[in-house]
């Protein structure tokens, strides 16, 4: 039997002291591999860890490890990627994302559930649903509200940095998680995608650069998302999966990520033979979302 789980935490922008506060404890356990983190996603990864002392006292790594066991099997998210380019088409990742750190608010009318009718009809392969609070407005309940509306495999959009995300995903319907390999020593990212994969998960990993790429390419995973997004400083260049493409093997699956903003940006990723996407702004900015993949991806 499927079990209902839900804890959400209240949507509050941590102010500055808190950040500081997690950030002092983070980088002390942590040490020099995150003074080599990007400063943006620093602050959001200290919040994080203490997201996950928030939830812990809530809900305990035993009761979620009993909840992620009575999950339905997943949706598969690689597969369903891989059937659209097996018919020619574009394999689209269509994101439900109310807000972002760098764009603020991008949808004042929010509906997880419509908005997921709308992509499948538009022609998704999969959904992206952001599930941080403090930095993307987002909530578990989205993620659970859009994939209970079609059929689609939806992957849990987020920073997850210890073994208790990957349990919690799994407990709230994900069918696939988000490693951020910026986000992650090498070992905590092996590790983490070992018990997502162990748990019947998807992994879509993501780089920025060579470093990364050079990470992840010692994972097994068929999903390598390329950020186009410099975590540094939040700017977009289309030029980051182009100059790391050439690096990458034909037996894996690009997914190229931020800044997809047009058609013809669509049209110059694939003459690259760039067939997998994960949109979000240009869409979550359109009057109907569906209508819009479809026009991107005809």
């Amino acid at each position: 039997m499927k079990k209902s789980v839900s804890w959400l935490l209240s949507p509050n922008i941590c102010n500055s002291e808190q950040l500081f506060a997690g950030f002092t404890i983070f980088t002390e356990f942590k040490g020099q591999y995150m003074s080599e983190t990007p400063t943006v996603l620093r602050k959001i990864i200290a919040r994080k860890w203490e997201e996950i002392a928030e939830r812990k006292a809530r809900v305990s790594l035993a009761q979620l490890v009993q909840a992620a066991e009575v999950q339905a099997p997943a949706r598969g998210f690689v597969r369903a990627i891989e059937h659209k380019i097996a018919a020619g088409k574009a394999g689209v990742i269509a994101e439900i994302k109310k807000a972002s750190p760098s764009k603020g608010v991008m949808r004042a009318h929010f509906v997880p559930d419509e908005l997921a009718r709308s992509y499948e009809k538009g022609g998704a392969a999969c959904l992206s649903v952001l599930t941080d609070v403090d930095f993307f407005q987002g909530a578990d309940a989205y993620l659970q509200q859009a994939r209970a509306a079609v059929s689609l495999p939806v992957i849990r959009k987020d920073f997850l940095v210890d073994e208790y995300h990957i349990y919690e995903a799994r407990a709230l319907g994900a069918d696939c998680v988000l490693l951020i390999v910026a986000a992650l020593e090498p070992a905590k990212l092996k590790a983490l995608n070992s018990l997502a994969l162990e748990l019947g998960l998807d992994v879509l990993v993501e780089v920025h650069d060579e470093r990364e790429l050079d990470i992840a390419l010692a994972l097994p995973n068929k999903l390598i998302g390329i950020n186009n997004r410099n975590l540094h400083t939040f700017e977009v260049s289309l030029e980051t999966t182009y100059r790391l493409l050439d690096k990458i093997g034909s037996e894996r699956i690009v997914v190229t990520e931020s800044g997809i903003l047009a058609p013809a940006d669509v049209q110059a990723m694939r003459d690259r033979q760039v067939n997998a996407f994960l949109v979000g702004e240009a869409f979550m900015r359109a009057e109907d979302p569906g209508q819009a993949l479809a026009a991107f991806f005809s």
